[in-house]
């Protein structure tokens, strides 16, 4: 080395897809309500569709945490899913979050579909720690709601516990019946 600069081959440069993925995460976490669903189908149709999708599942994420608890994520769901498309992995994800939002809710849920679900919402489900009247308020599961949504946590914890489909999530289930998440008695 002489110490002089040197020109750079580019291998020093961050990849292309990299810089769009960040610059999609920065739009769609400060995207207006209205412009959501036009920016998910811009992203959406980046050439790189792995990049693309991972950026939206983030999304699809925040907002469903955000949404799921009141009457707003109905319409943004059905949304999403028309813009999703044919992209059967983001459907799935979307399809998973009503399911949760169904057992948080205390709402009708079946549970061959929790059982069927992908690992990343067993375990969501099983480590539940509170539940969500459909009012949006949140209570703990060892709370008595008047949605009954405990026993609905109670009945997910125990379809959980006995037939979720790794032991993490087993054992996450299970603890979460122990430590009185819905009974309210602590060990």
């Amino acid at each position: 080395m002489t110490g002089e600069p040197r020109e750079s081959d580019g291998a020093d440069r961050e990849p292309d897809e990299h810089i769009r993925f960040a610059a999609y995460l920065v739009q769609l976490d400060q995207v207006a309500e209205a412009d959501e669903i036009d920016l998910v189908c811009h992203v959406l149709s980046d050439p790189d569709r792995t990049m693309a999708q991972s950026a939206v599942v983030r999304h699809v994420d925040r907002r469903a945490e955000d949404l799921h608890p009141g009457p707003a994520y109905e319409a943004w769901v059905w949304a999403m899913a028309q813009a999703a498309g044919d992209r059967p992995f983001l459907i799935r994800r979307l399809e998973e979050w009503s399911l949760f939002r169904a057992v948080r809710l205390g709402l009708h849920w079946d549970a061959d579909d929790l059982l069927g679900a992908s690992d990343w919402l067993q375990l969501k489900t099983a480590a539940m720690s509170d539940v969500v009247t459909p009012s949006g308020t949140a209570v703990p599961s060892a709370t008595p709601a008047a949605s009954g949504t405990p026993a609905a946590s109670a009945a997910a914890f125990e379809v959980l516990a006995e037939g979720g489909r790794t032991r993490r999530i087993r054992n996450t289930a299970t603890g979460s019946l122990r430590l009185g998440r819905v009974t309210g008695r602590r060990c």
